[in-house]
């Protein structure tokens, strides 16, 4: 049933236990066969983007969710078994923890299924999970019920019972909160005493003998290794609380435990010539969240200490060592530490300089930020902590990202050909038609124009080519134009379309005029004379302007583009135009394995700016820079996630 809450028929489903790397095509795929799905989420955080580990599941029907919710759960997606829940409005029931069971002392073998299936003999379950670690399952898990009795029943039948020959036991759940409360005061009266750094010629006898001036132990162990060799640590058990506190040195109120209890001391003494640890003995979980919990307290100190005193300097020379950053940075204040970072004795080219105060680093930001020392300009700025650093330039790249995408224009993305699309080839020098074929080919009708080399298959799926006549060149544009209705995505031109020329092609060249000839792998475009054109000297001949009232942008066997062409085409095929006839070939002469993905971007940009670019090289060289960069950012971070 659903246990939402009365009055919400809800059909939402949490999903918990995922994997970090599924998605929600992922969850699509598997739960789709249950009925139809509204909407599936998989939260991440929002700063870096990776899975919390949990979804949301929303479908039509609440019949269909529980369908999903009785055949699913438990199910393995890549590696780990998930866990299905109900979708709970109101989180007072889960922190409540009413109907809440605690288990321990499972067997290995027995999973969340296993569980699942041993507990709802007691009631209606809302979640149940086995709690696991890298290595398999810790020995505990939780069973939440739908109502108190249910729990109370399921503790008192399966309290002390057998399971896979394991004796269990079952209890109400208690918060961190409580546990820990009553765990400190057991803790206070322990009777069980570790001691280490003994060195490895203790037994058991000479360790009961050193401690048993301190009370009765009812058991005393000195650990040994294989070879029946000491391991340099033990316990020894006492019979009361008081004699093990007084093995251990205890400082407490001698009104508590008395004059005697307070005097002796064994922490900090010396057996065999060894000083040795005694202390209180603990569980390994509860020894490694306190010595977390140390080293996180001393790391924030040291946060706090040098926040706003250490700078980071980079673009150091290499002849750069420690003493020299120190003499550069001394005018500005008492230094503490100055560190040039190397690597097998070599300058990694950057390093670092603590001050005494905020006061003199910020004086020293100010002053030596972009001065020159050693022919280099340094760059100078607070230090800050790997996490941070990495914080923030995810955050400036998905503001960027999001700022791009408000643009209007098609979604970012790649710069996908669609099939059967005619995209002209990269120009290359017009003196013969060239005609590359790995086969004898019968010239019945032209083919398609990308790559016919049959060594390096193309870097999309093959597509079923859309076979038609030649047309005149006067044409092209407007045919090109007409097959590009069959899709709605972006051509994007192959990189061995550089060297290609099929039947199609040749039919077309045979009608333009050739131009002189030029070193192979020169793109032969022009710009308008009115737009600044710098024609190559000695190699291309000037052309006159364009008989026409506007600028307009030409690239040799294709139409002049204009403004007022660009206007009179329908809006779908807009952008294609100046991507894949103009603007495509111009970014693959700079970036060719990026030139889809930067001409994807670019499109985002209005069509009218897009026309500037195309009649100003330089700006359109400075767009695709910027471009690269942001494309170079996102790979760092995908790469720093990985």
């Amino acid at each position: 049933m659903n246990a939402s809450g009365p009055g919400y028929p809800l059909a939402s489903l949490y999903v918990g236990d995922l994997h970090p790397d599924v998605t929600e095509a992922m969850l699509y795929e598997k739960f789709s066969p249950a009925g139809p799905i509204m909407s599936i989420r998989v939260c991440r955080d929002v700063a870096t983007r990776r899975s919390l580990g949990y979804a949301y599941i929303n479908f039509q029907q609440p019949a269909d969710a529980e369908r999903a919710l009785d055949t699913m759960n438990f199910e393995v997606i890549k590696g780990r078994p998930i866990r299905i829940m109900w979708s709970q409005r109101d989180p007072g029931l889960r922190k409540s923890g009413v109907g809440n069971v605690f288990i321990k002392n499972l067997d290995d073998s027995i999973d969340n299924k296993a569980l699942y299936d041993t507990f709802s003999a007691f009631g209606n379950i809302l979640s149940c999970k086995v709690v696991c670690d890298e290595n398999g399952s810790r020995g505990y898990g939780f069973v939440h019920f739908e109502t108190h009795e249910a729990a109370t029943r399921a503790i008192e039948t399966m309290n002390g019972m057998l399971l896979n020959d394991r004796k269990v036991f079952v209890g109400h759940f208690k918060s961190r909160k409580e546990r820990e409360a009553e765990f400190g005061a057991r803790a206070m009266e322990f009777t069980n005493v570790y001691i280490k750094n003994f060195g490895d010629d203790m037994d058991d006898d000479r360790l009961r003998e050193i401690f048993s001036k301190f009370g009765k132990t009812l058991s005393v162990k000195v650990m040994m290794d294989n070879t029946g060799r000491s391991k340099g640590f033990g316990f020894v058990n006492f019979e009361k609380h008081e004699e093990a506190q007084k093995a251990r040195g205890s400082s407490l109120s001698t009104c508590c435990l008395g004059p005697d209890l307070a005097v002796a001391d064994m922490n900090g003494k010396e057996i065999n010539g060894r000083m040795v640890y005694v202390g209180r003995a603990q569980k390994r979980l509860e020894r490694q969240s306190e010595l977390k919990r140390k080293f996180e307290q001393i790391k924030q100190e040291r946060v706090s200490r040098y926040q706003g005193v250490n700078l980071y300097v980079k673009n150091l020379d290499d002849g750069i060592d420690d003493e020299r950053l120190r003499k550069e940075f001394s005018p500005y204040g008492t230094i503490t530490s100055a560190k040039v970072m190397t690597e097998g004795g070599h300058s990694k080219g950057f390093g670092f300089v603590c001050f005494s105060s905020p006061e003199e680093a910020t004086k020293a930001v100010t002053e030596m930020n972009g001065r020159i020392v050693s022919t280099k300009p340094l760059y100078v700025a607070l230090a800050q902590r790997k996490e941070e650093r990495k914080a923030i330039l995810t955050n400036q790249y998905m503001q960027r990202l999001a700022t791009m995408r408000a643009l209007p224009g098609p979604l970012l993305g790649s710069f996908q050909p669609p099939p059967g699309y005619f995209l002209p080839p990269i120009p290359q020098p017009q003196t013969r038609a060239t005609f590359y074929s790995p086969s004898p080919v019968v010239p019945v009708r032209p083919a398609t124009r990308w790559s016919a080399q049959p060594s390096r298959p193309p870097p999309y799926p093959a597509a079923t080519p859309i076979l038609r006549a030649p047309v005149p060149p006067r044409r092209l544009v407007s045919n090109i134009s007409t097959m590009r209705q069959a899709s709605t995505q972006v051509p994007r031109v192959p990189p061995q379309a550089q060297r290609v020329a099929n039947i199609g092609t040749q039919t077309v060249s045979a009608r333009v005029p050739s131009s002189p000839t030029l070193p192979r792998g020169a793109p032969q475009y022009k710009y308008s004379s009115a737009v600044r054109n710098v024609q190559p000297m000695g190699h291309v001949p000037p052309v006159a302007a364009p008989q026409v009232g506007e600028a307009a942008v030409h690239i040799q066997g294709q139409e002049p583009l204009t403004a007022s062409m660009l206007a009179a085409a329908p809006p779908q095929e807009q952008k294609q135009m100046i991507a894949g006839e103009r603007l495509y070939p111009l970014i693959h002469t700079l970036h060719p394995s990026l030139a889809g993905k930067i001409t994807g971007m670019l499109l985002e940009i209005d069509n009218s700016e897009l026309l500037l670019l195309l009649e100003s090289p330089d700006s359109l060289r400075s767009k695709i820079e910027e471009a690269v960069a942001v494309l170079q950012a996102h790979q760092a971070t995908e790469t720093s996630h990985k």
